[in-house]
């Protein structure tokens, strides 16, 4: 994954500004690598002094007639400080259409996502749980998408080492697992 860690450090730099909602910048510190679990990879910064830790994946498999597609990628981030835990945010490689939802598809389960610009996030904190705990029981994730074009994507992440991540974001940020 070249380049991942770049990727994931500007993907958390957004993520804060929409999540928080701040009208001032995020002084973020360089991202430290915690280490590589399967096909996650996990890493710890700080915000303004308050630890932040996430895991991100790339699919393994990405469907769709576009001739072409960003980078695609889903992240797993704690913000302890903000009392912000397991936020689930999707980046899509485009913008989505406007007003779409995106579904997740882990098992036997389907959840739906809201969609702004080019990430798809959960509603609320509890699908964002929820989604956590089919992912660690899981094996694969499939994240259907439309873009503002009009062109359905199907994008299949692996969930191996996801556990192992999501322990270690989870004592790296000093959180207590569900």
């Amino acid at each position: 994954m070249n380049g991942v860690m770049e990727m994931f450090r500007q993907a958390t730099i957004a993520f804060a500004l929409i999540l928080i909602a701040a009208p001032l910048p995020v002084h973020a510190q360089e991202a430290v690598p915690i280490g590589n679990f399967g096909d996650w990879e996990t890493y710890k910064e700080s915000e303004g002094g308050k630890a932040v830790c996430y895991m991100g994946s790339q699919p393994k498999k990405a469907k769709g007639k576009y001739r072409k597609r960003g980078e695609t990628f889903i992240l797993v981030t704690h913000r302890p400080a903000k009392r912000s835990l397991d936020v689930i945010s999707i980046k899509a490689g485009y913008t989505y259409q406007s007003g779409s939802e995106v579904d997740v598809v882990i098992g036997e389960a389907t959840f739906k996502m809201f969609t702004d610009a080019g990430h798809a996030f959960a509603y609320d904190s509890k699908t964002d749980g929820a989604i956590v705990k089919a992912m660690i029981r899981g094996a694969r994730m499939i994240v259907k998408g439309t873009s503002s074009r009009g062109t359905l994507t199907t994008d299949t992440y692996s969930l191996k080492g996801f556990t192992a991540a999501y322990k270690a974001i989870n004592k790296a940020c000093k959180v207590k697992a569900k």
